[in-house]
């Protein structure tokens, strides 16, 4: 395995390459990628959003800053973006959590808590009686808000209740009952697609039922809503149905019925597998929901665990196995939910389990790592490309910025133990114990 300082490096090399691609022009953009061969680069279609943009930058500040003070060209860039995304708070139309408002409102209150209240309005006066409606193209068949953790209802939700805040009821009830109305009745209990009524159901964390029931179960118990906690729970007892519980684990098929797209079945990231669904089986514990089906919510999170450390994640073991190595669909957000379970277990095994897992993804990382004077990035793979290898990705869902906050995490928690300080997120804050959590501005 590679040593604390290598992790910790190679961190601080991916940051210096991001920081290199930031330019300014009314306020600070990143492209989305940097070609192999250098041309104009322009700002991310969403340039100040937390999947793609500028907004994505606030974690890896924050996690910087549990270990080391911002150097003045860091705190400087803080500043930049905290001035441009309150500037565009008033003006912004589209209110998702991984592309709009609701990732803002988390940018600002890492970097400057207070300064996310005029984002926070905004998300109130963008609310309609069925939810907030996003300016991205929507299929046709489905004129109605989107549901889902990354552009819908419920990304919105756990970015209101994390907040908090004046708006933050307001937000989270009127989110909760869209979803109680957008829900679809099963035989054993309720599912959501990315819109109502969609036919095609993406069933994991990032844009159906396992993140809808993670929305519900987290503003269920902020809000005192036993019918939120009680869809929370339906939603979870309707995945019993549809995933696999074989050989200790717990996985859900990527999409049902199977897409027509070439993808594999079952997936293993945060995105699309059990990575993401993890965090379900938290937030019901969080909630109080003991058990699932006649089995307790902490045994379905540990299967979830376990079907990553059995999957063969990180080798690319087939072409379209594992292709990716950010936090979105990857290496670095594997990386991440097992750190959240290694610190927030009692069993002394399972946590050296966990964090010895981490520390594989950690060292695929430095593996896969493409370095040189201007610091380090990672190329994914599209196997039906020619040639395969995409351009390096700046983003915190998609490039180097996200992975480096995880490599900086890695190092933290090998040095620190169980009780190194978790980076509050809007998206993962329960998965692992409050003493812990902390949003530390810049």
């Amino acid at each position: 395995m590679a040593s604390v300082e290598a992790y910790r490096d190679l961190g601080e090399a991916a940051w210096s390459w991001v920081m290199s691609h930031v330019a300014d022009e009314d306020g600070p953009w990143l492209p989305a990628t940097v070609p192999e061969y250098q041309q104009e680069l322009a700002p991310a279609e969403d340039r100040d959003s937390l999947y793609a943009g500028i907004a994505g930058l606030a974690p890896v500040l924050a996690e910087i800053a549990l270990y080391r003070e911002h150097h003045t060209v860091e705190q400087a860039l803080a500043d930049r973006i905290v001035a441009r995304l309150r500037t565009q708070a008033s003006i912004r139309l589209e209110p998702s959590l991984y592309d709009g408002l609701a990732g803002e409102a988390t940018a600002l209150r890492l970097l400057a808590p207070g300064s996310e209240l005029p984002a926070m309005r905004r998300l109130v006066d963008l609310m309609t009686p069925m939810g907030w409606n996003t300016v991205f193209q929507a299929e046709p068949e489905f004129d109605a808000p989107l549901s889902d953790v990354i552009g819908g209802t419920a990304g919105i939700m756990l970015a209101a209740i994390w907040i908090g805040g004046e708006h933050a009821t307001t937000i989270a009830q009127t989110g909760g009952e869209c979803l109680l109305r957008a829900a679809e009745q099963t035989e054993a209990g309720l599912d959501w697609g990315m819109w109502p009524g969609d036919p095609s159901k993406m069933p994991n964390y990032s844009h159906g039922t396992a993140g809808v029931a993670t929305a519900l179960a987290i503003a269920g118990q902020a809000l005192d809503r036993p019918d939120f906690i009680r869809a929370a729970q339906l939603g979870a007892q309707h995945l019993l149905t549809v995933g696999l519980l074989d050989d200790g684990g717990f996985i859900i098929p990527h999409t049902i019925p199977p897409s027509s797209r070439e993808v594999e079945p079952v997936t293993y990231g945060w995105c699309h597998g059990p990575t993401g669904t993890s965090h379900l089986f938290s937030a019901l514990a969080h909630a109080g929901v003991t058990e699932v089906g006649g089995l307790a919510v902490a045994e379905l999170r540990r299967r979830c665990l376990h079907s990553i450390l059995t999957s063969g994640v990180p080798q690319r073991l087939r072409p379209g196995f594992w292709d990716n190595d950010g936090r979105c669909c990857g290496t670095a957000g594997v990386g991440d939910a097992l750190l959240d379970g290694a610190q927030d277990t009692d069993d002394s095994a399972w946590a050296d389990e966990l964090l010895s897992a981490a520390r594989t993804m950690g060292d695929a990382l430095v593996e896969r790592a493409i370095r040189d004077q201007t610091g380090a990035r990672w190329r994914f793979v599209e196997y039906r490309d020619d040639p395969p290898l995409l351009p390096p990705g700046t983003s915190w869902m998609q490039g180097a910025a996200g992975i480096a906050a995880y490599l900086l995490r890695l190092a933290r928690v090998i040095e620190e133990g169980q009780s190194a300080l978790v980076v509050d997120r809007a998206d993962q804050w329960w998965a692992v114990p409050p003493m812990l959590r902390t949003v530390h501005s810049a």
